[in-house]
């Protein structure tokens, strides 16, 4: 299974709307997807249309008691992409967890073994905490959302410090696949300064696609589905359909169901 992380601590960048299309989008093309939401705020498990009164068990649950992820996995409304949500009891799972010894690999132990999946894309919260530790350390590689401002390049040094001590310390083998420039607006000159900036900094590394500012993007979670479901022919459906055909190009050639 492929474990890819999408993080970026600076919020409002457009990490749960990336981690649901994405995830959709994959799932659409024939890879059997899991989708799982570490974010206390449990937006990406909403955005899904999976309600807080059907999450029984969550990503809580798998990492303060280390209940198997096959037994807190549920289905979503899209065939082949199943989630294992987020409820508030993990806001408090970084103090839970602080004086244990495995702190930092608690998601990485639950995500051994094969679990029936060819990708995991691990929705992350909006900080450099420890759940965010637990999904570089267990991931193998990284997507960053990066939102085409100014400040956003200062939170994208920030983070790029933090892999490379991740890397030193708990995960010597995490990668960055991509970095994707989300709400993208060529009305303002400012944005497409911001987008040269990175290219030119980090070239390859940045994705050819890029997300508009989409009014169908921003209404499509108040529905409880993707937007590629709720407006498959909008602007921002078919920016993230393309970036996932990017993405999969950068991905192994394994694991991909029949």
């Amino acid at each position: 299974m492929i474990r890819i992380a999408i993080a970026n601590q600076k919020g409002g960048v457009g990490k749960t709307t990336t981690a649901i299309n994405i995830s959709t989008a994959l799932a659409a093309t024939g890879w059997k997807t899991l989708m799982i939401d570490l974010d206390p705020q449990g937006n990406a498990s909403t955005g899904i249309g999976v309600s807080s009164s059907e999450r029984d068990a969550s990503s809580y649950d798998v990492l303060v008691d280390r209940t198997p992820v096959a037994d807190c996995v549920m289905p979503t409304r899209i065939p082949g992409l199943d989630l294992l949500p987020a409820t508030v009891d993990l806001s408090g799972a970084e103090v839970e967890l602080v004086n244990e010894d495995d702190r930092a690999h608690r998601l990485q132990g639950a995500l051994r073994g094969d679990l029936g999946y060819d990708v995991c894309l691990i929705d992350c919260p909006p900080s450099l905490g420890l759940l965010t530790l637990n999904a570089l350390t267990a991931a193998d590689t990284l997507l960053v959302p990066l939102q085409c401002e100014f400040f956003a390049l200062e939170g994208l040094s920030q983070l790029l410090q933090t892999v490379d001590r991740v890397q030193q310390r708990f995960n010597p083998d995490l990668g960055i696949i991509g970095i994707a420039l989300t709400m993208f607006d060529r009305r303002n000159r400012l944005t497409d300064q911001v987008a040269e900036d990175v290219r030119s900094c980090l070239g390859q590394l940045v994705f050819e696609t890029t997300i508009p500012r989409n009014v169908r993007l921003s209404e499509a979670p108040s529905h409880g589905v993707p937007a590629l479901i709720y407006d498959h022919a909008c602007a921002g459906s078919r920016a993230y359909m393309a970036l996932a055909r990017e993405l999969i190009t950068r991905l192994p050639e394994k694991r991909k169901a029949a």
